[in-house]
């Protein structure tokens, strides 16, 4: 295995102290954040419906609390792990920072393929690992979200399971759940709506003509589809498409509603009607006006950044750009809008969720996505310029920004 994929969560320490130097903050505030306040690893047996026992491990990372209860999805991958999670866990807390959330950043995740498990011992998995964690998350202290490979579905189970617990109803507790307990309108499309957001905003400021612009989405689940169909209402032209299955490829761009369709039906872009199969390495190396990266991390890396074309590098997943690749892109002229800024759709609708449940009152799905553009603009206008004032990158200027943030919150309680 290549460093730059053994050292991510030391790569985002690395990154972590530039900004800390930079800000001209002591190393107090860099032992503090370097590591997560606190960090679970637990294990869950789940009875299979074979009537076994198998012991899944489980993990809960809470980075940083100064401006608010830890906020952080839960994912089911067989990959996850232990690091990862913290370092997740580190991304939270900038973004919602980043986004001026009243959060600090937390992250979960099972080693577990859900596809190879039944739909009861899913539930009983879910159910486990709420039962696990149960003292260590709640509306005012930690508070899940969906994932890789985790839906509204799972956060009910989970949400029934910690209801149990506790004796009463606690909706708040876990965001993106369905919308007939407590779930806000407007979640499921919201990462993919906050890429759209932030595209159609680097275009204007680039002067991109969004209309008849080129746009190849790598990861076609539901960030990635949400992204493709707005970018498509937007007049973009969505050429290309990739997930596990395979890719798509039309240069004369493909219908996004019938792509949406087409994966809903089949679980993949693949031999979708007028398409061409791609590798995701062919789709790298197109000439498009927009790459979003909507799968997992590590997508770019060394081994394949120099087949990249796009002049905007989307990155809708978290750190789907290795530290080493992202410079070599820069340093090509391409810009990258990063993960802590361009998927933060999510999070922010999480938030009005969460607002929501504890008001017990709720909104029309307009006023959310309202609510959501004013504040992705607002953000994006202030990282470009940030960036341009201080004549760094985009990544640059959100650890600049979020750690300023996040600074000045634990200056005010006395940690530093």
């Amino acid at each position: 295995m290549s460093k730059e994929n053994l050292d991510v969560f030391e790569q985002v320490q690395a990154q972590i102290k530039d900004a800390c130097d930079i800000l001209g903050l002591d190393d107090s505030y860099y032992e503090i954040l370097k590591t997560p306040e606190r960090a679970m690893q637990v294990a869950i047996p789940v009875r299979m419906d074979d009537g076994s026992v198998k012991t899944f491990i489980g993990y809960r990372s809470q980075h940083n609390t100064a401006n608010g209860p830890a906020k952080g999805g839960t994912r089911f991958h067989p990959d996850v792990t232990f690091d990862e999670v913290k370092t997740l866990s580190m991304w939270m807390t900038f973004k919602c920072a980043l986004m001026g959330l009243p959060y600090g950043g937390g992250k979960g995740g099972i080693a577990v393929d859900p596809t190879k498990l039944s739909k009861g011992e899913i539930e009983r998995l879910s159910r486990g690992f709420v039962r696990k964690l149960g003292d260590f998350i709640g509306p005012a202290v930690d508070i899940p979200a969906p994932d890789v490979n985790t839906n509204p579905q799972i956060m009910a189970w989970m949400v029934d399971e910690y209801n149990a617990m506790r004796g009463f109803n606690n909706p708040g507790v876990i965001t993106g759940k369905p919308v007939l307990i407590g779930g806000s309108l407007g979640r499921t499309e919201a990462t993919g709506r906050g890429v759209a957001i932030t595209v159609r905003e680097a275009c204007r400021v680039m002067n991109i003509d969004l209309k008849g612009a080129k746009v190849a989405v790598h990861g076609y689940g539901n960030v990635g589809s949400f992204a493709g169909l707005y970018l498509h209402s937007l007049g973009a032209k969505v050429i290309a498409a990739f997930d596990l299955g395979g890719g798509a490829y039309n240069e004369a761009g493909m219908d996004a509603v019938a792509l949406m369709e087409y994966v809903k039906r089949t679980r993949t872009v693949h031999g979708f009607s007028g398409s061409q199969n791609i590798t995701a390495e062919e789709m790298f190396a197109l000439d498009v006006d927009v790459l979003v990266l909507a799968a997992l991390e590590n997508t770019i890396t060394m081994e394949n950044q120099h087949l990249v074309r796009a002049k905007i590098v989307a990155e809708g997943a978290n750190g789907p750009v290795t530290a080493e690749a992202d410079g070599q892109l820069l340093a090509r002229g391409i810009t990258i809008l990063p993960d802590l800024l361009c998927s933060a759709g999510g999070v922010i609708v999480s938030y009005f969720e969460w607002v929501q449940n504890l008001m017990n009152y709720y909104w029309p799905e307009q006023e959310v996505n309202e609510k959501l553009e004013r504040i992705m603009v607002n953000a994006f206008i202030n990282l470009w310029q940030m960036a341009t004032d201080k004549k760094v990158d985009m990544r640059a200027a959100t650890y600049l920004v979020a750690i300023r943030r996040v600074a000045d919150a634990m200056k005010l309680y006395g940690w530093v």
